[in-house]
């Protein structure tokens, strides 16, 4: 085949061929009388070898020596394989972070649907004085949704009335109160509270923080605008103690990912509301 043709198959450009030709990572191709270079399926199959590993992260030379390892001898060079369990890793990393953001999108696309319905409920019955009330909910009440409840009375002062519940409520977890202490919150006179004490009372939103994939939310009855946050349970987290305090740390960092544009919106929804009506 012409050098086109292997280019196509292998799906990279022409100046590509040459350019691994050039590095010695694929062999020249022998010329035919007319001068014009003929590629086999042996050149064809190791194009499209050294492509993928190039597209895995690995340099040219190093994808092409792994490329001929592979396919003359049938075994990978033991200078290349922390290489590529690096690059296997940094996959594992970027796919956690796609996972994370298309959650994080999910639940801003949620968060703007219910801030337009609770525009719509300040239009008729809501003084634009009264706090924002917002319950969090979960099943313990001692980390997720008190993370969330501290750092929304922090980020929302006076305009939010917050407060987190559980359906079935413990003691608020000493990594809870550690990674809000590093932050400027004091929360150690914080309880464990139950969905019981709220049933009854009227919110804006009631926002539960489990997890997607492996816990299944309550649910919280009455009239509000009702949205879910799918968080794991740094609870659930086994190791160190620096292993734990970091799990909470992260949870700690995603609940204020999400919590900062509901602030806003919520803002925006009482605003518009209390102008309409």
């Amino acid at each position: 085949m012409k050098v086109s043709e292997l280019a196509r198959r292998a799906g990279i450009a022409p100046s590509a061929v040459r350019f691994y030709e050039e590095l010695g990572v694929l062999p020249p191709a022998a010329r035919r009388d007319n001068g014009y270079r003929e590629y086999g399926a042996d050149a064809l199959a190791r194009l499209r070898l050294v492509v993928a590993l190039r597209r895995l992260g690995l340099a040219p030379v190093d994808a092409g020596r792994l490329a001929t390892l592979c396919m003359e001898r049938g075994e990978v060079d033991l200078d290349l394989a922390p290489l590529i369990a690096e690059q296997r890793a940094a996959v594992d990393r970027q796919r956690a972070d796609l996972d994370r953001l298309d959650s994080e999108l999910t639940d801003l696309e949620l968060t703007i649907e219910a801030a337009g319905r609770a525009r719509q409920t300040h239009e008729v019955a809501t003084m634009p004085s009264d706090p924002i009330q917002v319950l969090f909910v979960c099943t313990g009440n001692s980390a997720r949704s008190q993370i969330a409840e501290a750092l929304l009375r922090d980020f929302g002062g006076g305009e939010f009335e917050v407060n987190s519940a559980g359906t079935q409520p413990g003691v608020v977890n000493p990594y809870t109160i550690r990674v809000l202490d590093e932050i400027g919150i004091d929360w150690s006179a914080a309880r464990s509270k139950s969905v019981t004490e709220f049933m009854g009372r009227p919110f804006d939103y009631v926002i539960t923080v489990c997890d997607r994939a492996r816990q299944t939310c309550p649910v919280f009855p009455g009239n509000h605008n009702t949205l879910h946050w799918g968080l794991d349970d740094p609870a659930e987290v086994e190791g160190t103690d620096a292993q734990k305090l970091e799990a909470f740390r992260r949870t700690r960092t995603e609940v204020a990912t999400r919590l900062r544009p509901f602030v806003e919106l919520a803002r925006r929804a009482r605003a518009t509301g209390a102008r309409a009506g």
